[in-house]
């Protein structure tokens, strides 16, 4: 009986910690949409993120870690760029975000426009790019057919949008026009518009959801500053922030929120976003 009791009380303490870690405080889900190439000031006057940038809270010193797009992605789901100074297809043997949310028995999805599926490594397909979908380069999310499913197509965002079942963290990377990388900026806000602009204003969609709209650098070569915008029910309309972050703080402000632990990297260094929150 002595026994019995301890192991019931072992199990029943288990089951509050996976519940108390699936959701935080200010957000219990975390979407993020990244665009291209992109100079601060530039993404400003574009109307759609101009907008936006007054109905949620505008990180006024957000900059991206390095040039060109490749490291910075991969610095959203592992804490740092691995010194990668190009494009190229790289593998990976780094523990990285996706570990930690399994850890706490958390869901995610990368929905990558025109991804082919299947774990599919190759530099390009049409108009989908590798070096903007950070989740493939890490092996062991390539390598495990199981994890490589929860790399989607666009589609499947629109699908999960409707059902209400958005996982707990999700990256959306559009392709090479509509993230602006090929027509620009003025083209990436219009596009975004039509995707997002509705779900805005949806209290449901947005319920316990974190928006965050950034890009993975400047088109200006001698800084790195660029727009990021988070939107959510936690977020104080029109607030803005001054701490000087990159994508590192993103990462960390997801961690802190789900309780998640640390990579070691420049997230366990890098703030967590303050001063905006409800």
């Amino acid at each position: 009986m002595f026994k019995l009791f301890f192991l019931c009380a072992f199990l029943l303490g288990n089951l509050a910690h996976a519940a108390d870690s699936s959701t935080g405080q200010r957000f219990k889900k975390v979407l993020i949409i990244v665009l291209e190439n992109t100079d601060y000031d530039e993404a400003l006057k574009q109307p759609f993120l101009k907008k936006a940038a007054s109905q949620g809270a505008l990180l006024e010193k957000m900059n991206g870690l390095t040039h060109p797009s490749q490291g910075n992605y991969l610095a959203m789901i592992g804490g740092d760029s691995f010194q990668v100074k190009n494009d190229d297809p790289v593998n990976l043997r780094q523990q990285n975000l996706i570990d930690l949310l399994e850890k706490r028995g958390l869901s995610w999805k990368g929905y990558m426009e025109n991804y082919p599926g299947n774990c599919f490594t190759g530099a390009t397909k049409g108009r989908y790019v590798r070096k903007h979908n950070p989740f493939i380069s890490f092996d062991n999310i390539s390598s495990d057919p199981n994890r490589c499913a929860n790399i989607q197509d666009l589609k499947a965002f629109a699908q999960d949008a409707a059902a209400g079942t958005l996982p707990n963290f999700s990256l959306l990377s559009p392709d090479l026009d509509n993230d602006g990388h090929d027509t620009g900026s003025r083209f990436a806000s219009a596009w975004l518009e039509k995707v997002l602009a509705d779900k805005l204003q949806d209290p449901t969609f947005m319920k316990d959801l974190l928006v965050v709209i950034t890009f993975d650098e400047s088109r200006a070569r001698n800084n790195n500053h660029i727009y990021t915008v988070l939107l959510g029910d936690s977020v104080k309309p029109g607030a803005s922030n001054r701490q000087t972050l990159t994508h590192a703080s993103i990462l960390k402000t997801i961690e802190v929120e789900f309780n998640l632990g640390s990579l070691g990297r420049l997230d366990a260094t890098s703030p967590a976003i303050e001063g905006i929150w409800r």
